[in-house]
């Protein structure tokens, strides 16, 4: 799989934390930065990184900032785009089997690291479930 991945300067070191794990995994990690904790502006990481979703140059996407929140308003600007929010695991199933989510975004000041390990896990581990959800996501695209 490929996983296009990026953070502000407040989720910079678990982002890297978490190429690293979803490298250890087998995927190719196609990451946008930043990569330090220089202040930077979040929209322009959850641009680089939805696009490649958006336009299929990768397969999902992973974004990172202090609460996920402002990544999570940016992605879900970019046509094609389902960006979720997640904080736990089942929030990472949900949003992967009723709602096809692509990207997901976490909050690197909110949630603890070793529960992002396990929702990350989970979000890429989960398929879609389809049936009556498909309906409610061709609704959602149709919003683009």
């Amino acid at each position: 799989m490929k996983i296009a991945i990026g953070a502000d300067h407040a989720g910079f070191e678990v982002k890297d934390r978490l190429a690293e794990l979803l490298r250890s995994w087998g995927h190719t990690v196609l990451d946008a930065g930043t990569d330090g904790s220089d202040s930077v502006d979040y929209p322009d990481y959850a641009e680089e990184v939805a696009g490649r979703v958006g336009s299929g140059e990768a397969d999902y996407g992973l974004l990172v900032c202090g609460s996920g929140i402002g990544m999570s308003i940016a992605a879900n600007k970019v046509a094609g785009v389902r960006a979720a929010l997640c904080f736990c695991e089942t929030t990472a199933r949900l949003s992967r089997q009723h709602n096809d989510a692509n990207v997901l975004c976490v909050g690197a000041r909110i949630t603890g690291y070793s529960v992002l390990e396990e929702l990350v896990r989970v979000f890429f581990e989960t398929t879609f479930e389809g049936g009556r959800h498909q309906r409610r996501v061709d609704k959602m695209n149709d919003l683009d």
